[in-house]
């Protein structure tokens, strides 16, 4: 397979672990975790150098999901690469688990930053580039945030602050399936024109297919190489991509699965 068809895999394989991760529990944030599939499965199979044998290696890549609802996927990631076994994936959200329903960094290997609390996953990511910089480390940060979660003015504060002091080895992602838990993005609070907004806070902007791997891999490469300035990916996205009883549907956000919806859409899938 060329790369495309391999990251394709990945990222389907991210999305039936998702949905069997949610479908054990009985339900969850299953739109906002299958919308970011395919950058995942290009981040954690392609991009980011981490290592599943040391996940606290001081020199490590960064990624921050600051929109900690979507962990499912994450997860999902995160056991395909070898951090926690994949049994691990049906104890979500459950008594003693260490698969939390928003991301634990005290709990989950692999988990750089608990988030939850929308826009403060963001600022922690600016942080730990910030001190990056300071430190002269190699290591890059990768953040997720949300179009809904763009709503919160603490994250206009971390891209103010992240634009001001040049931080080029940051590149974030915006989710921009235009859904939000209460309805859809315009009709709550929009904050279009997006692309705009972070270039006059000083960033490198990139506004691409979220669903085309090969894009978000280019994408991810053309910010690399931006100098002088943070990088964001804006991600035009699906909420529920790639499941039929969620995709495009506002009432994704958090929501019951049976077994058998879990089932049809993994066979779909395939």
């Amino acid at each position: 397979m060329d790369y495309r068809e391999t990251l394709e895999a990945h990222a389907k394989a991210i999305r039936q672990n998702t949905i069997r991760c949610i479908a054990t529990l009985g339900i969850g944030h299953v739109g906002g975790s299958l919308s970011i599939a395919d950058a995942l499965a290009v981040l954690y199979f392609d991009i980011l150098h981490v290592d599943p044998n040391n996940p606290q290696k001081p020199d490590r890549d960064r990624f921050v999901l600051s929109k900690g609802h979507a962990g499912p996927a994450v997860y999902a990631a995160l056991a395909m690469r070898g951090f926690f076994p994949m049994q691990w994936l049906d104890t979500l959200n459950q008594p003693n688990t260490l698969l939390p329903s928003h991301t634990d960094k005290n709990k989950t290997p692999g988990v750089d930053m608990t988030t939850g609390s929308l826009g403060q996953g963001f600022s922690a990511a600016v942080g730990m580039a910030k001190a990056a910089k300071m430190d002269q480390s190699p290591f890059r940060v990768y953040a997720m945030i949300s179009d809904g979660e763009s709503q919160e003015g603490q994250v206009w504060e971390a891209a103010m602050f992240a634009g001001n002091q040049g931080l080029d080895t940051l590149i974030a992602f915006t989710d921009y399936n235009q859904m939000q838990i209460d309805g859809t993005v315009d009709e709550i609070n929009d904050p279009a024109p997006l692309d705009d907004k972070w270039r006059a806070f000083n960033w490198h902007v990139q506004m691409i297919d979220g669903h085309d791997v090969v894009a978000i891999r280019d994408a991810i490469l053309t910010a690399q190489k931006a100098t002088g300035k943070p990088s964001m990916i804006l991600l035009k996205t699906i909420k529920g991509k790639g499941a039929f009883f969620a995709e495009g549907q506002v009432g994704s956000h958090n929501m019951p699965v049976t077994q058998e919806q879990a089932e049809q859409a993994i066979k779909e899938l395939n």
